[in-house]
């Protein structure tokens, strides 16, 4: 009888243990059930107790509080979660280029108009009627420059060459009002500008600053606009298959294994993170060079050659060609008569004072103490007040440009180096398995590096199209850049029109008709142009590269 005993305790102690075991196997999905209603999902369907995990696609397929349905949903989230992360960690890179060029846009735009009213006005106040019959003259000189900063096909030198010729013209004209002139005669007179330089060193001096000022600014503020579209753009991840799984994997995974709050172990993190960001890694070194370029031409904004100290003082500077040339008006036309001719007279007396003796002493300029405000009310004090103000805009968006260096290749330790998302304590985090150290080494940025990435299986012979257009864009602003900085501008289609493909790459900006910065877009086109061939040569080479 004792035996029988001992058999049957025996019996009831395996039976028991079996029992506990298969407890310990179906543990509670409480707390996943709680973390997954959480994120918004429904609990539907969603086991009490773990279950066979043989279902599973993407998370270990041991005991599981997942369903098919339940690991389908959290593809989706990682997904969603990524693409957040991404958006989110870009964000004040992002806002820093779209402010900054709205700022700098308007500004540029409400110093030229200022400064046509403020020349209008003096004008008006200091030559009268005279300049009231040929104020289309000088309207048009602001038109261009207006035109020009926005993006239209303008050649700066060629306009304000023209536009000096067109005031002798008109002053030849009245100066020697005692004469008819035909359209011959006058295209001839023009002729003479260069070689009697009738309105002194000015036209010379404001072309060499007009130019550089002009082709700085529009340059830095295309640079800021070039920057923010290239951003915007990059920021907007392709997420692929093979990420969606690695990001699964390791945010939702745990959730699965009945440890909703375990978060990844950092160096895990890191090697997801470079593996689904590996295209954006190899826009670093174009954006790199992208910012340096930028950085260059804001150092031209700070210098001499900075646009308010060109567009300020121009009325004074044209009234001091226009005196220039009423002081030699008698050794000018003397000499044009010599190599045009002498002109028919007009037939119609002078009076005894005569329109030359009115011209000069009305052609006088305003002292500062006389100098008026702008018809909007703006005085040029006001201006230099705004001025200021952007030169610390200036300062400060160098700093926010230093700061953007590197950016795209330092994303995924930014990422993960947030806390939130991470877990600091290397052996309380999630391996990918379980809850444990992570042993695998952190692979190096870029998509030629991600062939060894253990986490994420990345086709290192399909780069992303996207991402090469981009660096392609960067290419091209900054060569753009660079130029400006010396002074050279870099021929652009008018934005208005649209352009065939047939030649070496070039960056295009097409403003509407407002001038919007939120509608304003960048496209690379191809298109032939023989004149700058030279110094592209080497942007075709990189296309070839990246397209093979």
């Amino acid at each position: 009888q004792p035996f029988w005993i001992s058999i049957a305790l025996c019996t009831l102690s395996v039976l028991l243990s079996l029992s506990s075991a298969g407890e310990s196997k179906a543990r509670s999905c409480s707390e996943v059930r709680q973390a997954y209603n959480v994120q918004g999902f429904s609990l539907v369907n969603v086991p009490h107790q773990e279950i066979s995990g043989e279902h599973l696609r993407v998370c270990p397929q041991g005991y599981t509080c997942c369903t098919s349905e339940m690991e389908d949903k959290l593809n989706q989230q990682s997904k969603l979660e990524f693409e957040n992360l991404v958006e989110e960690n870009s964000h004040n890179m992002r806002t820093t280029f779209v402010s900054r060029h709205k700022k700098f846009d308007e500004f540029f735009l409400e110093l030229l108009d200022n400064s046509e009213k403020s020349l209008n006005s003096m004008f008006t106040r200091t030559y009268g009627k005279l300049y009231m019959q040929n104020s289309e003259v000088f309207q048009d000189l602001f038109t261009e420059l207006k035109r020009y900063y926005t993006g239209g096909n303008v050649n700066l030198e060629e306009m304000l060459n023209d536009f000096w010729s067109r005031l002798l013209e008109r002053m030849f004209q009245l100066l020697n009002s005692q004469y008819h002139f035909t359209d011959d005669y006058l295209e001839c007179v023009s002729k003479y500008t260069d070689q009697l330089k009738p309105f002194g060193d000015v036209p010379r001096k404001l072309k060499a600053q007009v130019t550089r000022a002009f082709i700085a600014a529009r340059t830095f503020v295309q640079g800021l606009m070039v920057g923010r579209e290239v951003a915007n753009r990059v920021a907007k991840v392709n997420v692929v298959p093979a990420c969606v799984r690695a990001l699964t994997k390791m945010l939702y995974c745990p959730y699965c294994r009945g440890m909703p709050g375990l978060k990844p172990c950092h160096n895990y993190c890191h090697n997801v993170m470079r593996g689904c960001l590996a295209n954006q890694a190899d826009l670093d070194a174009e954006w790199n060079l992208f910012i340096d370029a930028m950085l260059l031409v804001a150092a031209r904004l700070e210098g001499p050659f900075n646009i308010e100290a060109v567009i300020e003082p121009v009325d004074i500077k044209i009234s001091e060609a226009i005196m220039t040339m009423q002081d030699n008006s008698m050794q000018v036309s003397a000499k044009v008569f010599q190599g045009c001719g002498q002109p028919k007279p007009s037939g119609i007396g002078r009076s005894a004072r005569g329109i030359s003796d009115v011209f000069s002493t009305r052609f006088r300029p305003y002292t500062p103490e006389e100098r008026p405000t702008t018809a909007a009310g703006t005085s040029l004090d006001r201006l230099r007040v705004v001025w200021r103000t952007m030169q610390h805009s200036v300062i400060d968006i160098k700093e926010k440009l230093k700061e953007s260096k590197r950016f795209w290749s330092n994303l995924p330790d930014d990422i993960c180096a947030k806390g939130k998302l991470a877990e600091s304590d290397e052996e309380q985090c999630w391996n990918s398995h379980t809850k444990g150290r992570y042993f695998p080494e952190v692979v190096k940025e870029g998509l030629t590096n991600q062939v060894n990435n253990p986490e994420v299986d990345v086709d290192i012979t399909r780069p992303d199209t996207l991402i090469r257009q981009q660096i392609m864009a960067l290419r091209v602003m900054t060569n753009k850049l660079k130029n400006a900085y010396n002074g050279n501008d870099i021929y652009f289609q008018d934005s208005s029109k649209f352009f065939s493909l047939s030649g070496v790459w070039m960056c295009r900006w097409r403003r509407d008709k407002n001038h919007s910065a939120d509608k304003m877009e960048d496209s690379l086109v191809l298109t032939m142009n023989t004149k700058f061939f030279a110094s592209t040569t080497f942007l075709l080479l990189s296309c070839f590269l990246f397209c093979l």
